[in-house]
């Protein structure tokens, strides 16, 4: 994976390693012109005020704690494409979720006790080939959501991209408004990624959560 700005870059070294283990075959996206665009959704309140000590691509160990954040293992990978299916390399791609009890790192979500191990930011840059990863945990309910996980996509030279990704089978996926904003079920489907067990890491799951930028890059 492509280094970002120093920044982005802490324990790039075992990003590096780690980034490169296999996990569960998943397929890759079809190379054709005319790719549906991934959906735009709302970036929410809880996007960071202050950003935690670290923001790289492992959310489940934060820095000065000394444990993993609670929570089931969740390898979370794919491409950023155009719609002509070229990668778009140098994108920078941001997720931020809530922790495994429900509670975002954020000052205005007071609900609870925090899980102090859970990063709850990451971001990284894409590789040349479109690719990015990341190590967070599987999405939990939130009051009135279901499980989530948030995307900001920055691609070089273009606006900003805001979106969600959804597991597949939750229950919460035919209420949830956000979800079922999105009219059109095959752009709707781009939105749900189905989680499978990851070869990497017992115990651990994986899914590929490919994204179609709306507009040329």
């Amino acid at each position: 994976m492509a280094a970002g700005p120093a920044l982005f870059t802490r324990r790039a070294t075992l990003a590096g390693g780690i980034a490169g283990l296999a996990i569960a075959p998943l397929p890759r996206p079809a190379r054709a012109a005319g790719l549906v665009p991934t959906p735009a959704q709302s970036e929410g309140p809880f996007y960071p005020v202050e950003l935690p000590a670290d923001t790289d691509w492992d959310l489940l160990r934060l820095a000065g704690s000394g444990h993993e954040a609670l929570g089931t293992v969740t390898y979370v990978e794919g491409r950023v494409l155009g719609r002509d299916g070229r990668p778009v390399p140098g994108t920078r791609v941001e997720i931020w979720q809530c922790d495994a009890k429900g509670r975002y790192r954020h000052p205005g979500d007071a609900q609870g006790p925090m899980d102090q191990a859970f990063q709850g930011f990451g971001r990284v840059v894409a590789g040349a080939d479109g690719s990015y990863r990341f190590r967070t945990i599987r999405p939990v309910p939130y009051p009135g959501r279901t499980p989530h996980i948030h995307f900001a996509v920055l691609p070089p030279g273009a606006r900003r991209l805001v979106t969600q990704m959804y597991v597949e089978g939750e229950p919460g996926n035919a209420r949830d408004f956000l979800l079922n904003s999105v009219r059109d079920p095959e752009a709707r489907a781009q939105l749900i990624v189905p989680l499978q067990p990851a070869a990497s890491e017992p115990g651990a799951l994986a899914g590929r959560f490919d994204i179609v930028l709306p507009e040329a890059v």
